[in-house]
């Protein structure tokens, strides 16, 4: 009688301890220690998150987010269905956790000739999850607790939450825009650093300065000038500078890149950081790259290998084709670092005469994919709120996605909190669209410009 009174004492005794919290198996029991790890803290909220859901949800025309939504060129293509389809069936194993040997052998031939030294592959180069996790490498292996790393404003969103997750301190510094010439629209080069400014920024704490040329939101291409400036104080300060160049094909009205590593005494303290996404049109692939000197590169390759250790072999493989045919056809008018440009000059072109019609003053990028417009004349139409909590450009761009379908980003997402209500009368564009995308943009614009001057 016993044994067979087993099953239902038990059963009773678990529905006891489960009533009174005791249980490991009731599903009311919950822990009481906070499960977040500190640094966490402050950094949970993403701008892409809410925006991408409105553009998913209200746009017709989505000019937000940063991709191309035309295909990347014939050639990377084949080359990728090669990889997946072809005879090499190690192409779909593991290759070498810090780059596939055919990419990371071509990247160094390539940034060699560009850097003007000999680059060995092996230490030299190294392969990432995008350039997104080079840059979480970068601030994972230098940035201690107590660290500063200088941060220059408008900046893309995850340096900010990076550097804090490391421990560090953001240090800000802002691109100041100086009024462009009487009849003429602002130019990104309008944008500029103040020197005294940027000198009172470096301490003894500094471990680092972030560089972003061409910049994302502003698409500023940062002079020699602007570049020897930044040199100078990394030097004077043994600071190191991260380099975050993934637009570095992207230039237009004959302006150069020029890469800071390849200015005196920076090879040494600079990280550079490149992306096939924006190099090749694949954001998708998830393909970056770190170039630097052994010294900085093998801290890298230490939280690589104890994050996620390796890269998508197929992908690397096709970057790395890609790369053969363009160092092959480079500086020839049928390079595709050659023809993206001169392509995408014309889309930004096309945007800034559709953002023009509406009423908007855009900032002339010289380089990425970006165009910033400033949206200060549509204070009447969509009036500020005052002691909001949320930048103006912030409720524009919500209202304007809700109410004309079009999809924009503002521009105080890419500002720290204290200086967000300095720069929150600018939205940002992508014009890295197909020309139908562009021109249902500039038919919607012209459009609401039509019911705005209707009696």
């Amino acid at each position: 009688m016993l044994r067979r009174a087993g099953p239902f004492l038990r059963h009773f005794l678990l529905e006891r301890n489960c009533s009174a919290g005791y249980s490991p198996y009731c599903s009311e029991a919950k822990m009481s220690r906070p499960v977040q790890a500190r640094r966490l803290e402050g950094v949970d909220k993403n701008i892409w998150v809410e925006f991408v859901k409105l553009a998913t949800t209200y746009s017709t025309v989505n000019l937000g987010q940063g991709f191309p939504d035309f295909p990347p060129p014939e050639f990377l293509k084949e080359a990728f269905s090669r990889a997946v389809s072809g005879e090499k069936h190690m192409l779909h194993q593991y290759t070498r956790a810090f780059g596939h040997p055919p990419l990371v052998k071509i990247l160094a031939q390539l940034f060699g000739k560009l850097l003007g030294r000999d680059l060995d592959p092996m230490t030299n180069v190294m392969v990432t999850v995008g350039a997104y996790q080079a840059l979480f490498c970068c601030f994972q292996a230098f940035i201690d607790e107590g660290d500063e790393v200088i941060i220059i404003e408008p900046f893309f969103d995850c340096y900010e939450p990076m550097v804090k997750m490391a421990g560090g301190t953001p240090v800000y510094i802002p691109l100041r825009p100086k009024a462009p010439k009487e009849g003429k629209l602002m130019s990104s080069a309008d944008w500029q650093l103040d020197p005294a400014e940027l000198a009172s920024k470096f301490s003894e704490q500094t471990k680092a300065i972030v560089l972003n040329s061409p910049n994302n939101p502003l698409g500023k291409v940062f002079s020699r000038g602007e570049l020897e400036l930044i040199a100078d104080l990394c030097v004077k300060h043994d600071a190191l500078c991260i380099s975050d160049e993934v637009y570095e094909w992207l230039v237009y009205d004959g302006k150069e890149h020029i890469r800071i590593a390849s200015l005196p005494g920076m090879w040494d303290r600079t990280v550079i950081i490149g992306s096939a996404g924006k190099t090749f049109s694949v954001t998708g692939w998830k393909v970056g790259w770190t170039v630097g000197s052994n010294r900085l590169l093998q801290h890298l390759r230490t939280v690589h290998q104890n994050s996620v250790y390796h890269c998508a072999t197929a992908a690397q493989d096709a970057v790395a084709q890609g790369f053969q045919r363009e160092l092959e056809h480079y500086g020839k008018p049928d390079s595709y670092f050659v023809q993206l440009p001169r392509e995408l000059q014309q889309k930004r072109d096309q945007l800034v005469q559709s953002l023009v019609a509406v009423g908007m003053k855009p900032i002339i990028p010289e380089g990425t994919y970006f165009l910033v417009a400033d949206i200060s004349e549509f204070k009447s139409e969509v009036p500020d709120v005052p002691n909001s909590n949320e930048p103006y450009d912030s409720r524009f761009a919500k209202w304007m996605v809700k109410n004309k379908g079009v999809a924009a980003i503002p521009l105080s997402a890419f500002y720290c909190e204290a200086h967000k209500d300095n720069y929150n009368s600018f939205i940002r564009f992508c014009f890295a669209k197909e020309d139908a995308t562009l021109k249902a943009a500039d038919d919607i614009l012209r459009k609401w410009k039509l019911e705005k001057t209707a009696p």
